[in-house]
């Protein structure tokens, strides 16, 4: 006997669209301005609707964010299931970090928040966030373990180092700075960073 699926109904699927948008806009501003220069009077103008709707959807602008950072996590963790599971573990983590510098270029990567950001404290209070970051650290200290196996990448290091090292790149301020610059296409920016990061300064 066959299941049927309840559709959703015409108001859930309006509610589910506002959702959708209220957090693409609260991504970009994230991006554009950091969480603490971000305002509910913004996100709600942006999308279109009064503030006291947006309040429906979620109550704080510390929920707003945490929405949009969660939905990057799990974008992120959807990357990381699409890698080749044939490539070199160096490679790997390479193709990680040019995801993540990708995102921050078009626009779509929040600014990270600050040790004793309120942010912080209520992403560290979504499971849905935990759960997603413990699910990407895992993967990549996988990769990082494997790749230190395999003398790709140096053993001497902290595991733990080299994770914080490529989750810094999320944050790196050297994308703006060459952006801005505009001598640089975005592509050619992922390079330059990716070659700092993983062959380092010194002449070869």
């Amino acid at each position: 006997m066959s299941t049927v699926v309840a559709r959703p109904s015409f108001k859930e699927q309006m509610l589910a669209a506002r959702e959708e948008a209220i957090i693409q806009n609260v991504n970009r501003l994230l991006a554009e301005k950091g969480f603490d220069a971000m305002t509910v009077d913004e996100v709600a103008a942006a999308v279109g609707i009064a503030k006291a709707s947006l309040y429906k959807h979620f109550p704080s602008k510390e929920d707003l964010a945490a929405a949009a950072m969660v939905r990057v996590m799990r974008r992120a963790q959807q990357f990381l299931a699409s890698v080749d599971p044939a490539l070199p573990m160096l490679d790997k983590l390479k193709s990680a970090v040019r995801w993540t510098l990708q995102v921050r270029l078009a626009g779509q990567m929040p600014s990270l928040p600050s040790q004793n950001s309120s942010l912080r404290a209520a992403l560290m209070s979504s499971r849905d966030y935990r759960d997603a970051l413990t699910g990407i650290g895992e993967q990549l200290g996988e990769w990082i373990e494997a790749g230190q196996r395999e003398g790709a990448v140096d053993p001497k290091l902290p595991s733990a180092a080299v994770l914080y090292t490529l989750y810094a790149r999320a944050c790196d301020p050297v994308v703006e700075f060459l952006k801005a610059a505009g001598q640089h296409t975005d592509e050619q920016i992922v390079d330059l960073v990716l070659s700092t990061c993983f062959d380092g300064l010194s002449a070869r």
